[in-house]
C-alpha cells in the first residue's frame, strides 16, 4: 500500500475566446509567422550542426534572431521579444527531449525521432507573458497588433495566474489559458469517511458502499454518426475544399466526445473528493486494457487514465487522502472472511461459503477499502465509522510506515 504522490503542477484556467473575423484573421497571421520562426530555427540548429559541428542552445538562437524581427517585418515583423523568446525556449526543449531519449530511452518507446518542421495546420498556439503583448482587462483580452478580443470568464481568475499567457486554436475556435501556480494552499486532511473504489469496464467505478457508476459508453453512443461522417470523409478527393469539410465534421464528432467525458468525470471526482475523506483506489497500470485487442477501445472509451488524474489534484484541493492499493487478489478474496474464491472474468458476483454473495467490483472494492487501514460495516461505509477508525484512515501510510505502527 502507498499514499499516491500529489505532485503540485501548474494549474490551467481556460476561457472562450470570440475574435471578430478581422481579428481572427489577424491571430492567424501571427500564427502563421510563429510557424516560420520555429521551423528557421531548426533549420539554422541542423545546418550549424552539419556545416561546423557546433550545438547551438536558446542563447545562441537569441542573440541570432533578435533583431530579424526589425529587419524582416513581412516575415517576423508581429512578433514581440517575448514571443520569440517562448519560441525559440519551445524549440529548445524539443531537442533537449529528443537528446535526453537518446541517452536513456524508456522501454515502451520506439527509436527516438528528430524534431521536425512543423506544417501551419498543425501550428496553432501562442505564448506570452501577461503584460507584455497580452493583458486581460475585465471581459476582454488585449492582443498586441490584433486589439481587444471579447473573453467568456466563466469562473473567477486569481490574480496569481496572470503570469503566462497562451492563445490556442481548435477546430477554428480561439481559447485563452493562464498557466501558473493558482496560489492555493493545499488543505489539511479533513476527517470523515473513508471509501474504496475499483475501476472497471462494465460499470466505471465500483464503491465499497455498493453503489456503482454504470459506464455511458460516449464513443459507442456515438459510432452510428462517426461511421456516416467518416464514409463521407472517404469518398472525398483529398485537399479539396469538401473534403476539409468532412474532416472538420468527423473532428467536431470526436471533440464532443471528449467533452462529454471530462464533464462527466469532473462532476464525479469532485462529488467524491467532497464526500469522503480519504480514497482508497486501485494502484493499477492501465496497458493491459488499452493495448488489448479486445478492450483498447472500450478502455480508451472510458477515461479511466483521466479519473486518476482528475481525482488525484481534487483530492488535494479538498483535503482528501488519496491512497493506492496493491490491486492483487482484490477480486478474488472475500471482504468478509478473507477467503480466496477464484472466479473467470466472466463470473460477475462473488459468492463465498461464509454466506457472502455480492457483485464483483464491490467485493474487491471493499477489499481495496480493508487495504487501506478501513473497515467499514456489513451494512454501508455511508453509515458512518468510528473515529478510531477514521483517525487509522487519515493516518494510512506507506507500508514502511505499517510495520512500524503494527
Amino acid at each position: 500500500m502507498s499514499t499516491l504522490d500529489i505532485i503540485v503542477m501548474q494549474r490551467a484556467y481556460r476561457f472562450r475566446l470570440y475574435p471578430t473575423q478581422e481579428q481572427d484573421d489577424l491571430l492567424n497571421v501571427l500564427r502563421y509567422q510563429s510557424c516560420a520562426l520555429y521551423n528557421e530555427a531548426l533549420d539554422v540548429r541542423k545546418k550549424a550542426y552539419r556545416t561546423k559541428g557546433q550545438t547551438l542552445n536558446f542563447v545562441s538562437l537569441w542573440s541570432r534572431f533578435k533583431a530579424d524581427r526589425k529587419e524582416r517585418p513581412e516575415d517576423f515583423g508581429l512578433l514581440n521579444a517575448t514571443q520569440v523568446q517562448q519560441l525559440l525556449r519551445r524549440q529548445d526543449k524539443a531537442m533537449q527531449a529528443f537528446f535526453r531519449r537518446l541517452k536513456k530511452p524508456h522501454p515502451d518507446d520506439k527509436k527516438p525521432g528528430f524534431p521536425r518542421f512543423k506544417p501551419f495546420k498543425r501550428f496553432r498556439s501562442l505564448e506570452y507573458r501577461h503584460g507584455d503583448g497580452c493583458k486581460l482587462a475585465d471581459d476582454t483580452l488585449y492582443v498586441q497588433h490584433v486589439g481587444l478580443i471579447k473573453v467568456k470568464l466563466h469562473r473567477e481568475l486569481p490574480e496569481s495566474m496572470l503570469k503566462q499567457v497562451v492563445l490556442t486554436q481548435r477546430l477554428g475556435r480561439w481559447y485563452v489559458c493562464f498557466l501558473g501556480d493558482d496560489g492555493q494552499q493545499p488543505k489539511p486532511l479533513k476527517a470523515g469517511l473513508a471509501v474504496g473504489i475499483d475501476m472497471g469496464l462494465n460499470a466505471l467505478l465500483a464503491l465499497s458502499d455498493g453503489t456503482l457508476i454504470e459506464n455511458p459508453r460516449w464513443l459507442k453512443r456515438s459510432l452510428a454518426k462517426l461511421r456516416v461522417a467518416q464514409r463521407a470523409l472517404a469518398r472525398k478527393k483529398k485537399g479539396s475544399h469538401r473534403f476539409y469539410e468532412s474532416k472538420y465534421e468527423v473532428a467536431r464528432l470526436h471533440d464532443k466526445i471528449k467533452q462529454q467525458r471530462q464533464d462527466f468525470w469532473h462532476r464525479r471526482t469532485h462529488k467524491l473528493t467532497q464526500d469522503y475523506a480519504l480514497i482508497a483506489i486501485e494502484d493499477l497500470p492501465l496497458a493491459f486494457m488499452t493495448q488489448s485487442k479486445t478492450l483498447a477501445r472500450s478502455a480508451a472509451d472510458a477515461g479511466l487514465g483521466m479519473f486518476k488524474a482528475m481525482v488525484g489534484y481534487k483530492a488535494e484541493s479538498a483535503g482528501c487522502q488519496l491512497v493506492a492499493i496493491d490491486p492483487k487478489n482484490t477480486s478474488q478474496q472475500c471482504s468478509r472472511c478473507d477467503a480466496l474464491v477464484q472466479k473467470s472474468l466472466a463470473v460477475r458476483v462473488h459468492k463465498c461459503s461464509c454466506g457472502c454473495e455480492l457483485n464483483r467490483d464491490v467485493n474487491a472494492a471493499r477489499n481495496i477499502l480493508k487495504r487501506a487501514r478501513c473497515w467499514p460495516t456489513d451494512a454501508n461505509v455511508e453509515e458512518g465509522i468510528s473515529s478510531v477508525v477514521r483517525e487509522s484512515c487519515l493516518l494510512a501510510s506507506p507500508v514502511q510506515g505499517d510495520e512500524k505502527r503494527s
